[in-house]
């Protein structure tokens, strides 16, 4: 019951639930006790709902921005317990009181100081946003960026306003208790006196040194780096928070381009959530700022997303623009339309090009070049379960996408069918649960399945904990958690959380945002061994549920030696291992009518939502000898993602090469072609002139 109290109403734990359910029984009992007049009751509920009101602040909760939907925001229950605050006075017969007048004259200054002290802080937040952010640019050395304020004037600003009140609250109940009017107007000037004293010291903030430089000078700045840095190709991506995936991947491939290499982005949400990185990074949030920006040394734009923003970049001729996607699959955002306004469209191999051709839709066959799969070099092959450990298998279904297709996803249909065969197979399998993290998002049945399974598979893995079958090495468990204990404790120190100097100001970010070459070398040192000791910190036998970005995808193919998925670009990577794998027929085509449609599933074994097949898949598990899809396996990983040699990398780098002559070419031709065009026009008004 509390479980399904909790899903309604979108909390996130049941000490939250809690919280919310105090705050909002809190009011009406203010009320109760300023009625009655009852100043112990009322002194209690007001702390309740303080501690509540803030126990769901630092939370982040969803209830909290639902109030503020429905107009009981923060600032109305402040209101609200000061008004009632008012009530119980009357009640108490203090109406005539210098108290009473004192107290509606605190509220009244209060409030009044409220709106000087939102403007303040957003006019900072407003002049500290930069035209243009920026990582690993040096920008510093160009133009003066100061200091943020401190991070306690800003951060969580209005609720720390609002709680100043607490000191007037305070005083005022204790007058009424003692009636005697001094502690409350003691209150009441801590109460203003703080007030005031916040907004004063805003105030340096919002002029002089303490402003960041204006848009022109800033991007100015940026196009004399530009000038100095002369970027030659361009990693280009706009999206949502959620899709900020899509161009990490990309980051390493960046770093290992032979040309030199830059990022646009165009949101900052996708700036704060960029995976570390070498590469320079521009955040362009205004269209009118990126087109202003001088590219003119770009020969090569790749593109990640197909998106309304690529236009911006799409209408500068003097560079060759591919769509590189964000992943490899036979689903039908691969072969989009939109495809054909690029110069060209790479893709892993052989599968990519004939989709393309399949699905006419107008991209030609010699605007399509085979680049392999960069990403997919982490991936380990695979020569059978090792001996003492008992096969893991990978659940990895992809989400339930924009048009309700029910071949999109497996998890609806036969997602609970999946787990329940798995974690009751005989002999025995690890199950690994890694849903998409955009489950649930469009389809509530599918974020209903998803939680099912999961209790399935938490379910399985607390039976599995007390089956003498299973043992493990405590000691060495316990060795590997003090492991990632001390590796998260360096990674943190290492990003600069816990010191309580985390970046949250973007001109700041943007001035101190160079990268330091050794602790980014650190920082991936220290993941690979985070990731290690990740799967060393609990039994191998042990069921898991994996959400978030750690440990990566990838890293979940090296641990499985099986996976069960949907079409999607999962299933390509997944092949680059050459592990057995299988696929849910959702939409139930038919077996043979499936694989004609989807090329990724010709070497899988091909589930119905029931699941019944998946005894065929922990057969080749088991005995790789008997395996009757390896060859094809083989032979279809050759086809999705390019031969094994040369490495995707060089694959890449020399398409981005051959491509930037092209782009080159052309801007010399038109060049001479301008060039040319001038005295023959020249000629042309001379004659003109003659003959008039």
């Amino acid at each position: 019951m509390i479980s399904t109290a909790i899903r309604v109403a979108r909390v996130g734990s049941a000490a939250e639930l809690a919280a919310a359910a105090l705050m909002m029984l809190g009011f009406p009992a203010l009320m109760l006790a300023a009625l009655v007049p009852s100043i112990p009751a009322f002194a209690a509920a007001a702390a309740v709902t303080y501690l509540a009101d803030h126990y769901l602040h630092r939370k982040g909760s969803y209830l909290v921005n639902r109030l503020s939907k429905v107009r009981a925001g923060l600032s109305i229950r402040f209101l609200i317990r000061q008004l009632l605050l008012i009530l119980l006075l009357a009640r108490l017969g203090l109406a005539d009181d210098l108290i009473y007048y004192g107290a509606i004259a605190c509220f009244i200054a209060f409030y009044g100081l409220q709106a000087p002290h939102g403007a303040l802080v957003t006019l900072i937040r407003n002049r500290r946003r930069m035209p243009v952010a920026t990582r690993n640019i040096d920008l510093a050395s160009r133009i003066r960026i100061p200091d943020a304020p401190p991070r306690v004037l800003l951060h969580r600003s209005a609720e720390k306003m609002l709680h100043l009140d607490l000191a007037a609250v305070a005083g005022i109940l204790v007058s009424a208790s003692l009636e005697s009017a001094v502690a409350g107007f003691i209150g009441i000037g801590v109460t203003v006196g703080l007030g005031l004293l916040y907004v004063l010291a805003l105030v340096p903030y919002v002029r002089g040194a303490k402003i960041p430089p204006n848009a022109d000078k800033v991007l100015a700045a940026v196009d004399a780096w530009l000038a100095e840095y002369r970027p030659e190709t361009v990693l280009y991506f706009s999206g949502s928070k959620d899709s900020a995936y899509q161009v990490n991947m990309w980051l390493e491939t960046m770093e290992q381009l032979d040309s030199r290499p830059l990022v646009i982005l165009r949101e900052r949400v996708i700036l704060n959530n960029l995976a570390p990185t070498t590469v320079p990074v521009i955040c362009v949030p205004g269209g009118v700022h990126l087109m202003n920006l001088d590219l003119t040394n770009v020969r090569v734009a790749l593109y990640a997303a197909n998106v309304g923003k690529n236009i911006h970049l799409l209408r500068v001729p003097t560079m060759k623009h591919v769509f590189i996607g964000h992943g490899d699959s036979d689903k039908l955002a691969s072969v989009n339309p939109y495809s054909k306004v690029y110069d060209e469209v790479w893709t892993a191999g052989r599968a990519g090009r004939d989709r393309y051709a399949i699905a006419d839709v107008g991209v030609r066959d010699d605007d399509i070049v085979e680049v392999g799969r960069p990403q997919l070099a982490p991936i380990q092959g695979w020569s059978g379960v090792p001996d003492g450990r008992i096969p893991t298998v990978l659940y990895a279904p992809t989400w339930e996408g924009w048009d309700g297709n029910p071949g999109n996803t497996s998890i609806v249909l036969a997602g609970e069918n999946i787990i329940k065969k798995l974690v009751k197979a005989d002999p025995p399998v690890r199950v690994l649960y890694k849903p998409h993290p955009f489950t649930g998002t469009v389809s509530k049945e599918a974020g209903a399945a998803h939680r099912r399974i999961t209790a399935l598979v938490e379910k399985a893995a607390a039976e599995r904990a007390t089956d003498a079958r299973f043992t493990a090495d405590a000691a060495a468990q316990a060795a590997a958690k003090a492991e990632l204990t001390r590796i998260e404790a360096r990674l943190a120190e290492l990003s600069g959380k816990g010191k309580g100097n985390a970046k949250g100001d973007e001109a700041e970010a943007t001035r101190d945002g160079l990268v330091d070459i050794a602790r980014h070398e650190e920082v991936a040192r220290l993941r690979a061994a985070w990731n290690t000791a990740y799967w060393n910190s609990f039994g191998g036998h042990e069921h898991r549920v994996i959400t978030g970005a750690e440990p990566r995808l990838y890293d979940c193919f090296n641990v499985s030696d099986a996976m069960v998925s949907d079409i999607s670009s999962v299933v390509s990577d997944f092949i680059a291992s050459g592990k057995p794998y299988a696929v849910t027929d959702s939409a139930e085509l038919g077996v043979e009518e499936f694989k004609r449609q989807n090329t990724a599933v010709r070497a899988a074994t091909i589930l119905s939502n029931s699941a019944a097949e998946l005894g065929g898949l922990l057969d080749a598990v088991r005995d790789p000898a008997a395996d009757p899809l390896a060859e094809d396996r083989g032979d279809l990983k050759r086809y999705l993602l390019g031969p094994d040699e040369p490495t995707s990398i060089v694959q890449f780098n020399t398409a981005v090469g051959n491509l930037a002559i092209k782009a080159e070419t052309r801007n010399v031709g038109q060049e001479s072609r301008a060039a040319a065009a001038v005295p023959e026009a020249s000629v042309t008004v001379a004659r003109d002139d003659l003959t008039a």
